[in-house]
């Protein structure tokens, strides 16, 4: 580091060891070290932390939801609202308030007369469309924001990105929209995403191809309405290895590895969801299922823990008949044969540990694993690409639209 400004040193030539007695904006600490801060005020006036997640806090019926320095403070009546910041103030904090919740971390919050919520963020989208420029030409916006004719490869012998536009940057902006409000393109984004170090003319075509389906739903998002009991709901799915390439598995090993897909859903909202390359490569479709079954449970059990702890702080108003639980489906049978009855068997023996984690939830009850249709299984969408009448059902599934 440099010597701060009006600091002199009384041999320029020499090196000083200097005590930091406050935090400093750029150290790598520095966000841990605000987060502590906030921690110790939150706790002067009251609130307690989450024994499942660090970012939540609970003072009766109130939680304070914190992202990096943002935050969020939740309750049905607002005059616990107001005092909170009002507390907050008075320990010297400087908090901006937003009033109710409209926009957030650039996602905008519509409610709707039928008491839905709908999430979208058409600023960010609109920019993504002018960034690719896609706008210049004339098209017809496609229904799928993935050509399932193609497989997306390295394409090593191809012409480099030639475009006016930022390859990185615009798979930077894709991928926050992505995990916003838009799994529909978690796929076509990450298959995109694999290739940013050294991106080909057929993968600027991909990003494009992309921007030009997000240019006919620009206006659409997430629509949240809870419905049925606060359950866990999980669809867990994988494409055995569906990259594979015979022509460039020489140079690229990640053509070997599998796709995992899941979502998971809250009182049938979608929560969480993730489409990405497994890590290990599998040796059967049975493995490549029951690793993304694992991965998807790795992600649902603390959202379980969680339901739980709010349930037991009255927070979420549960009728005690009713059993906080997950449910997970798997369309392949091996899998769900391996995760309902652990057995050493020849073929599954080699399967790491770290994969076996939820067995101990699924023997006492708190996690049920049941078989579903293949057709019905939701996150293909987040495993390959579809035919557009298969993504446009599984799109309504997962969005309502």
């Amino acid at each position: 580091m440099e010597l701060p400004a009006g600091i002199i040193p009384k041999d320029p030539n020499k090196d000083y060891v200097l005590f930091l007695r406050k935090n400093l904006y750029g150290q790598k600490q520095a966000s841990r070290v605000f987060y502590l801060h906030l921690k110790k005020g939150l706790e002067s006036i009251g609130f307690e932390n989450s024994k499942v997640d660090e970012c939540l806090f609970y003072r009766g019926s109130t939680m304070f939801v914190v992202y990096v320095d943002d935050g969020i403070i939740v309750d049905k009546d607002m005059k616990k609202v107001e005092s909170v910041i009002r507390e907050l103030r008075n320990a010297k904090y400087d908090i901006e308030d937003r009033s109710t919740i409209s926009d957030y971390l650039g996602v905008n919050f519509t409610y709707q007369d039928d008491q839905t919520l709908e999430l979208t963020q058409p600023q960010l989208i609109q920019q993504i469309i002018d960034d690719t420029e896609v706008m210049k030409k004339k098209f017809t916006s496609p229904q799928i924001p993935a050509k399932s004719s193609r497989m997306l490869q390295r394409f090593k012998d191809s012409k480099p990105h030639d475009r006016a536009w930022h390859y990185r940057s615009i798979i930077g902006k894709l991928n926050f929209l992505e995990k916003s409000t838009r799994p529909d393109i978690a796929y076509a984004v990450h298959q995109c995403a694999r290739f940013s170090s050294d991106p080909k003319v057929e993968h600027a075509n991909a990003v494009e191809f992309l921007g030009k389906y997000l240019e006919g739903t620009k206006d659409k998002g997430m629509v949240i309405k809870p419905e049925g009991d606060p359950i866990l709901q999980v669809y867990a799915d994988a494409d055995f290895s569906g990259n594979w390439n015979r022509s460039t598995a020489e140079y690229d090993s990640s053509t070997a590895k599998s796709r995992t897909g899941f979502i998971i859903y809250f009182a049938k909202c979608p929560i969480v969801w993730t489409s990405k390359l497994q890590t290990q490569i599998a040796l059967s479709t049975t493995e490549a299922e029951y690793m993304a079954l694992s991965s998807a449970l790795r992600e649902a059990i603390p959202l379980l823990e969680l339901v739980r702890e709010m349930r037991e702080k009255k927070i979420m108003s549960i009728p005690d008949h009713i059993d906080v639980h997950c449910k997970c489906f798997e369309d392949n049978s091996g899998a769900l044969e391996l995760a309902k009855s652990p057995r050493m068997r020849p073929r599954t023996k080699h399967i790491n540990i770290i994969y076996h984690h939820f067995r101990d939830a699924v023997k006492a009850g708190f996690v049920k694993i049941f078989s579903i249709d293949t057709n019905d299984q939701i996150p293909d969408i987040l495993t390959k690409p579809l035919s557009q009448n298969l993504f446009v059902k599984h799109r309504f599934s997962m969005m309502k639209w």
